[in-house]
């Protein structure tokens, strides 16, 4: 970022900061006032980024250099831990977040980096002597170039969370973050610049608020695999114009997690947690526990509860410590949930409706039996949660089904084994019992069904990086 009177952030490109002929403002949602400004990039800075990147991976020993590898995470996680309560304040003014979910977001990403540092310095493979003389192993080799497109609702994290095992694997990256949060990107930008065991062209950031760039990550051949992160539409386009190329893909996508509460559940527990699930982040969450489900015992006293704990929810800009829910990204995207809240009175029960104010949305709760209902089955990305009674665990199953999505899911009990049974029934790449929200770097998460392709975090989300190689070799005779 630049010195003047208010911040502009640029472009990293190739080792060099680079700005664009386009400069936007990028605006506090609490307020609306102005932040900053950012170099908003296009076609022009994500083929240069490209070019770098596939230049850096074919004349630099960057890919068989995992010591290299690991020091330049280490690094990276040095730095970010060292500017941790300046990423935090940003994420609250630019992005929305109260403190503590800003926190949560940066104290996320430290050990994340660190986490691939160490596994950048192992391997594994298989390796035999087939019959006398002959021989085969397996060699796992990093893709190539890397194209990275995080989102916005968390856009320091999710970066990491798919940039750090590409680094790691060998590759080199390109990194496209949106201009909702060009501040935080510049933040980022300086941690890559900070990064001084990064050879030039290895790491590459730019930032744009439309959609000129993007796609070419997705066409060029110079672009061996990408990741994305953000909405399952997106990622349906995504793979068809992946297809020419074969182009691998890792995608998180959308989710409608139901938070599955049965009649022995502990509700003093629950509640809090279950409040907090469509609260975090203001309900930008692909983890939102936006569905919840509640066995018919329980029904009226868990409703009276979850009623009252949305009802006394303190919305308030970010970076007031009093606050518990902060603003949404803006205030169109405000609008557009109260929208959905307004039209879901026709067919349902608003238990709670949640006041707008600009881009401040106070909590929904809609109880709902028609699993066709479009609150039901549409991610709403924003701080809504259906009410939906079930009897039975059978049904239970039935209603935690019943979308396309399956990212994740909670079920709530003091029951031993009613969990072992319902996980394996619930189609959704991560299941919680008695709490939510809990990811582990070493542990894989990732989506069923309309909620992605391939895993992120531990091993495989290395992986994803990754061909493998099988070596044959044939002993000379003697």
């Amino acid at each position: 970022m630049t010195n003047s009177v208010l911040p502009h952030a640029r472009n990293y490109i190739d080792g060099q900061w680079t700005d664009s002929t386009t400069h936007t403002e990028t605006l506090n949602p609490a307020t609306g006032k102005v932040l900053g400004t950012f170099a908003d990039a296009g076609a022009d800075e994500a083929r240069a980024a490209i070019a770098a990147a596939r230049t850096a991976f074919d004349t630099t020993g960057w890919a068989r250099d995992r010591n290299l590898r690991a020091k330049a995470l280490f690094e990276m996680a040095d730095h970010l831990q060292a500017r941790r309560e300046e990423f935090i304040s940003l994420l609250a003014r630019e992005n929305g977040k109260i403190l503590g979910d800003a926190t949560f977001e940066v104290d996320l990403t430290v050990p994340k980096l660190r986490y691939y540092a160490a596994l950048a310095l192992s391997d594994h493979g298989g390796a035999a002597e087939v019959r006398p003389g002959l021989y085969s192993m397996t060699l796992r080799e990093p893709a190539g170039v890397a194209g990275v497109i995080a989102p916005w609702n968390s856009p320091l994290v999710l970066a990491v969370r798919s940039f750090a095992p590409a680094l790691a694997a060998g590759c080199t990256v390109v990194l496209k973050l949106p201009g909702q949060t060009g501040l935080i990107n510049g933040l980022i930008s300086e941690l890559v610049a900070q990064t001084q065991s990064l050879p030039a062209g290895v790491m590459n950031v730019f930032t744009e608020s439309g959609n000129d760039g993007a796609p070419l990550l997705i066409s060029s051949p110079d672009v061996d695999v990408v990741s994305y992160t953000g909405s399952t539409a997106v990622g349906r386009a995504i793979m068809a114009n992946a297809a020419p190329t074969l182009k691998p893909l890792s995608l998180e996508l959308g989710g409608k997690s139901p938070m599955i509460v049965f009649d022995d559940a502990d509700l003093d527990a629950a509640v809090p947690v279950l409040t907090k699930a469509i609260t975090t982040f203001t309900g930008q969450f692909c983890m939102t526990g936006s569905r919840i489900l509640v066995q018919r015992g329980v029904a009226d006293e868990l409703r009276r509860r979850m009623v009252a704990a949305l009802e006394a929810v303190k919305v308030g800009p970010g970076d007031d410590p009093d606050s518990e829910m902060g603003a949404m990204i803006d205030e169109r995207n405000a609008e557009r949930v109260e929208g959905v809240v307004a039209d879901a009175a026709a067919y349902a029960t608003v238990l709670v409706r949640g006041r707008r104010d600009g881009a401040f949305l106070h909590p929904s709760l809609v109880e709902v039996d028609d699993l066709n209902a479009p609150i039901v089955q549409h991610e709403v990305f924003g701080p809504v949660a259906t009410f939906e009674v079930f009897d039975t665990e059978a049904e239970a199953i039935t209603r935690a089904n019943a979308t396309e999505y399956g990212l994740a899911a909670s079920i709530w009990t003091r029951d031993v084994d009613l969990p072992l049974r319902v996980m394996r029934e619930i189609k959704a790449g991560t299941v919680w019992t008695n709490t939510w929200a809990i990811v582990h770097d070493m542990f894989e998460e990732g989506g069923f069904k309309q909620s992605g392709l391939g895993r992120l975090n531990g091993l495989r989300g290395l992986e994803e990086f990754q061909e493998t190689k099988h070596f044959v070799h044939a002993a000379a005779r003697g």
